[in-house]
Formats: structure tokens, C-alpha cells, sequence
């Protein structure tokens, strides 16, 4: 089915594309949404919350960019709306900034899954700035806004994602490397 046909019966709220449209994206949107969950579980719980916000909003799509990339949006920004909802509102976000840049080493002889599994064990808000900055390039005024904190505060976070990340990787690789 046309992708233009297939909105406008999703549009239609007929059952049968609704679900077309789903099997045809699922995979490409769970895997927006594992980069930005903690596990596999809340990685699925989002990809469904998604789902339901684009099937109810699909008559917003104005044909403005990709479609895919419409979607991707909404998944993001509902695992960060979880996100928001999640944090501790005594907590204080601390805005320091840090000079300096921490390299990831050559993660290329490291499994995917490992790599996924070391973003996915990042506190949430180094994981969240990671996601956005490196993967999805946001710049860091456009994740202060989204996540209401300062560039510094984006910055840091940024910061500590790679330095934790940096040593994941390592450990993986001496763990592997004294094993060969």
C-alpha cells in the first residue's frame, strides 16, 4: 500500500492500515526508542505510547519533511516527556560546566547489543543528552529546551555520558582482551 494511502486510511481510523502501519514502522521506531529507554521493557511500553500519539495525531502530518522522521520525533519526545515526569522535583539539576572533551575509544570490534546495553545503563539525564547530542544531533540549546535545563547542565551531562561510556568500553575490552 502507498504511503500516501496509507495515512489517509489511518486518517480514516480503518483498522486494518492502522495495523499496517505498525508492522511496517515498529522496528525502525523501537529502535528510537531502545537509544532512549532504560531497558527493553520501557523501550516497548514507549514504542506503544508512540504508536498512540501518531495514530491520534496523523491527521497533523502535514507532509513537511519525512514522515519517518514525523514519527521518530513523537517516539523521542515521548520517552523524554516519560523522562520529565520521572524526575524528582526536590532534585536540583547542578549547572557546572567542564572544559575538555572525553574521547569514546574504537568501539568497533565491541557487539551493538554491548554498545546499546552500556547507553541504556547511563543515568537518565547523561543518557538522554548522549542520545540526543551524538545520535540524534540535537545541538545543546535545542536540548535545554527540551529538557528545561541550561546548555551548561547539557553540556556536563554530555560530559559524564562519555567519560562513564569511555570506561564501560575499556573495561569491556581489557575483560575481553584477557580472555583471548
Amino acid at each position: 500500500m502507498e504511503l500516501e494511502k496509507l495515512i489517509n486510511s489511518c486518517i480514516k481510523k480503518e483498522h486494518q492500515a492502522q495495523n499496517a502501519l505498525y508492522k511496517l514502522y515498529k522496528d525502525v521506531l523501537f529502535g528510537v526508542s531502545l537509544k532512549y529507554c532504560i531497558n527493553r521493557e520501557e523501550a516497548q511500553d514507549n514504542l506503544q505510547d508512540s504508536f498512540i500519539e501518531i495514530l491520534n495525531n496523523i491527521k497533523k502530518f502535514n507532509n513537511k519533511g519525512s514522515f519517518e522522521g514525523w514519527m521518530k520525533r513523537i517516539t523521542i519526545n515521548k520517552a523524554i516527556d516519560k523522562y520529565k515526569k520521572n524526575i524528582k522535583s526536590n532534585t536540583p539539576l547542578k549547572d557546572i560546566h567542564l572544559k575538555g572533551n572525553i574521547e569514546i575509544p574504537p568501539i568497533k570490534e565491541i557487539p551493538l547489543s554491548i554498545i546499546l546495553k552500556f547507553i541504556q545503563e547511563l543515568p537518565d539525564q547523561y543518557r538522554i543528552c548522549f542520545n540526543l547530542y551524538e545520535l540524534d544531533n540535537y545541538s545543546h540549546k535545542e536540548i535545554s529546551k527540551i529538557l528545561s535545563i541550561t546548555e551548561g547542565t547539557s553540556k556536563s551531562n554530555l560530559f559524564r555520558a562519555k567519560k562513564v561510556l569511555r570506561n564501560k568500553v575499556l573495561n569491556y575490552k581489557k575483560t575481553n582482551n584477557s580472555h583471548e
